[in-house]
């Protein structure tokens, strides 16, 4: 085996605080550096945006369950609510950290400025990490193995040179990023400009106080409810393995026919001018209970592409105009970047930033360097990025190895065709993978992803619950490396913990 201890980990957001339990659990003595002066990441809400640092809005809601959503081996307590508020979230991770001791191992109020390859890498396979305290004292640590858990919500996407006229705008223009809450939004004509969730969440708050709000979107949205069937929430109903195995099944426009079909029947994506360009399952779609009403209602009005502004005017492709807009908000996304790794550990496969399984650059000598937590998916980072930590940290002890480099690159190229062939995706949204067979893949790499053929035959009512119920992270603790005794008891009682914020008034 090979004799690593010390791993450095870039973040102390969901991804870095489950880096950091994996290491410990493996043995290893991790060192979280975390900018800000607290954990959480993307999480912790403040009134004010800072730059190089992901950003939230006062009133977000997160729109997977909490089931869904809670690290494997540490179920959320079951009276919190199925859709947490960001408050309630980083209570979690809090108890989290506390829990498995992870606070003592974070240095707060330090930035990583770079991580680079040691003289002796070629031997050794260590890295130098570059740090300097929120006091501008600069300071070098060796470690054996680096994980990054940086997130890609950080850097703002603003396309101005897609929007002719933007400087003739007289009012007030900003980045989701930026948007804090509709304070100053009372009786503002409004442009909303991008439908995803961001976006979707801003027009409905801000269509309560403004006098209008119009949504701009290039492409459409298919737009799916939180609350399903029976008022369960809509991934606790259909995110379950019984549904991805007729994925694999039947074909996937079947799906597209019947789904879309589903939602047409709650509101036509026609008549509320939503329908996209592409078929519901070729992109992640927008999850907003509020927005068909606020259509319905006139409070937001849909609009194409925005062609050009002229002042306080703005005009759309289908020639129709908003005027006296007050405020322009981008909800276009972000870019992603890397600025503290060496250029040579970032591969490129056409517009991405490419890794072996999303975790691994393909090209370095050594498999030291993982990152953790970039990926997309119709399902929560936690469970994700803590399978990925899990993989990472068997890999830097040799209980796992890689393949060659060659095999590597050849696997990240054809992954790219694969996302390219199943996806919408865009240079900022280069990566998105299913859910469900991803878990199971990085599971099947540890060892953990459970057997339906043993469980049928050994232990048949918890194979019911894996089968038909939904695939909560605690089916990844059942068997193999990182077994949690508690596994069975958390599917057993996850609908419980469902149902129990909801039991306020006896019926």
């Amino acid at each position: 085996l090979k004799k690593l201890n010390y791993m450095a980990i870039i973040g102390a957001g969901p991804s870095g605080l489950s880096s950091l339990k994996a290491c410990l659990d493996e043995g290893l003595e991790p060192t979280c550096f975390e900018s800000s002066d607290d954990i959480g990441g993307l999480w912790k809400f403040k009134e004010v945006s800072e730059p190089n640092r992901a950003s939230i809005y006062r009133s977000l809601t997160i729109n997977i369950s909490k089931e869904l959503m809670c690290y494997s081996d540490f179920p959320i307590p079951s009276d919190y609510p199925n859709y947490m508020h960001h408050s309630k979230i980083l209570k979690y991770f809090r108890m989290y950290a506390e829990h498995f001791k992870l606070l003592q191992h974070i240095r707060f109020q330090t930035s990583v400025k770079r991580v680079q390859q040691r003289p002796d890498y070629t031997r050794t396979g260590q890295w130098e990490v570059v740090t300097e305290t929120r006091q501008g004292e600069e300071e070098r640590d060796v470690f054996d193995a680096v994980i990054c858990c940086s997130g890609h919500y950080t850097y703002p996407n603003l396309p101005f040179n897609d929007f002719p006229g933007i400087e003739t705008f007289e009012g007030k223009y900003f980045h989701s990023w930026d948007y804090k809450g509709p304070d100053n939004m009372s009786g503002k004509r409004v442009v909303v400009i991008g439908i995803g969730n961001s976006g979707s969440d801003i027009a409905v708050e801000s269509s309560k106080f403004a006098e209008q709000v119009y949504m701009s979107t290039r492409g459409g949205a298919w737009v799916i409810r939180q609350v399903s069937d029976n008022g369960i929430p809509v991934d606790m109903k259909y995110n379950t393995r019984f549904v991805h195995i007729l994925f694999q099944l039947l074909p996937i426009n079947f799906f597209n026919w019947f789904g879309e079909n589903k939602l047409n029947a709650m509101y036509d994506h026609t008549m509320y001018a939503l329908k996209p360009k592409h078929r519901l399952f070729s992109k992640i779609p927008v999850i907003n209970d509020d927005l068909p009403l606020k259509i319905l209602s006139g409070a937001v009005i849909i609009k194409p592409n925005v062609k050009e502004i002229q002042g306080s005017t703005v005009v759309f492709e289908d020639g129709s105009i908003a005027e006296k807009v007050d405020t322009i908000v981008f909800a276009t996304g972000y870019n992603y970047d890397f600025p503290f790794l060496p250029s040579n550990a970032m591969y490129k496969s056409g517009h991405r930033v490419a890794l072996y399984k999303h975790v691994f650059p393909p090209n370095l000598e050594h498999s030291t360097l993982a990152v953790v937590g970039f990926i997309h998916a119709l399902g929560a980072i936690m469970p994700q990025a803590e399978m990925q930590a899990r993989w990472a940290v068997l890999v830097f002890k040799g209980l796992k190895n890689l393949p060659s480099n060659q095999a590597m690159i050849k696997a990240v190229e054809q992954d790219t065709k694969d996302i390219e062939k199943h996806y919408i995706v865009s240079k900022l949204t280069p990566l998105q993978v299913d859910f469900v067979s991803y878990m199971d893949d990085i599971a099947g790499e540890i060892g953990a992803r459970p057997s339906l053929l043993w469980l049928f035959f050994t232990d048949y009512p918890l194979f019911k619950k894996v089968l038909w119920g939904p695939v909560t992270a605690y089916q990844y603790r059942l068997m193999g490396p990182g077994k949690w005794s508690g596994a069975r008891h958390a599917i057993f009682t996850q609908f419980d913990r469902m149902y129990q914020p909801l039991k306020t008034r006896k019926v």
